[in-house]
């Protein structure tokens, strides 16, 4: 098959996917706000299913990162409040995992022209990052361990760029597992009405949030500063000096004069 029509064949089909993603999330964004309206419908829905309970919860967030207009913080309260703050955090995890993979590969390799139109169409002032690696991925770091920030979308934008699969993924565990954790915290202790555990972090998530707001660009350049800095402060060493011939010769004959 010729390059051209296999080109167009991939956007035919990355067309009706999209379109077959948009309907069936019309279709079902009724039952699925019914299921999110409270912790109890969550929970009962997920009990509902018995034995398949973690596999639904784990759907729910791939979902959530991939398709559904959910927000993340919601499904991870919702792990702790189910399932209590081990289980939670380790379904939750996986969800993430596997939801943020397939963005990123879906993006990387099929869909990488037509989300790259969508990010272009935002215009966000930190889309310059993206073509410097390491301030790209200091951004990443800073933005994913910052609670309350919208992160899904910036699995897509990083797969437009030339971070390794290892480095974005090690990226996404250590800035949001903290999170994760303290998320599920959250969810056990309403559940158990513990409400003072639940409020203590909810207040230290509110004043990380306005604090990582305010100082992020400062904390961009912190964790990006290149390494030349470094090799500039450091002073060169001198090269020896090597001795000349005529040097050797003075030497020698002023050993002679001397003997």
């Amino acid at each position: 098959m010729p390059q051209t029509s296999k080109k167009v064949m991939i956007n035919i089909l990355l067309g009706l996917f999209i379109m077959l993603s948009i309907g069936l999330l019309v279709y079902y964004s009724p039952a699925l706000i019914k299921i999110m309206s409270s912790m109890d419908n969550f929970r009962a829905y997920i009990h509902s299913t018995a034995h398949w309970g973690p596999v639904m919860f784990i759907l729910f967030q791939i979902l959530q990162i991939v398709v559904a207009p959910i927000p993340g913080e919601v499904v991870q309260i919702a792990g702790g409040y189910i399932y209590g703050v081990t289980l939670g955090s380790l379904y939750t995890t996986i969800g993430l995992i596997i939801g943020s993979a397939i963005a990123f590969y879906f993006t990387r390799f099929i869909g990488r022209a037509y989300i790259s139109r969508l990010m272009q169409k935002k215009n966000n002032k930190w889309m310059s990052l993206i073509h410097d690696e390491k301030k790209f991925s200091a951004f990443l770091f800073i933005f994913f361990v910052i609670p309350g920030l919208p992160k899904d979308m910036l699995v897509f934008v990083a797969a437009l760029t030339s971070i390794s699969s290892f480095r974005f993924f090690t990226i996404l565990i250590v800035g949001r597992l903290p999170w994760i954790i303290a998320s599920t915290v959250v969810g056990s202790t309403i559940h158990m009405q513990q409400y003072t555990i639940a409020i203590i972090i909810s207040v230290i998530a509110v004043i990380g949030f306005v604090l990582g707001y305010i100082y992020r660009e400062k904390l961009v350049g912190l964790f990006s500063r290149s390494d030349s800095t470094k090799a500039k402060a450091k002073p060169k060493a001198k090269p020896k000096a090597i001795p000349s011939y005529s040097t050797n010769r003075e030497s020698r004959k002023i050993k002679r004069d001397t003997t």
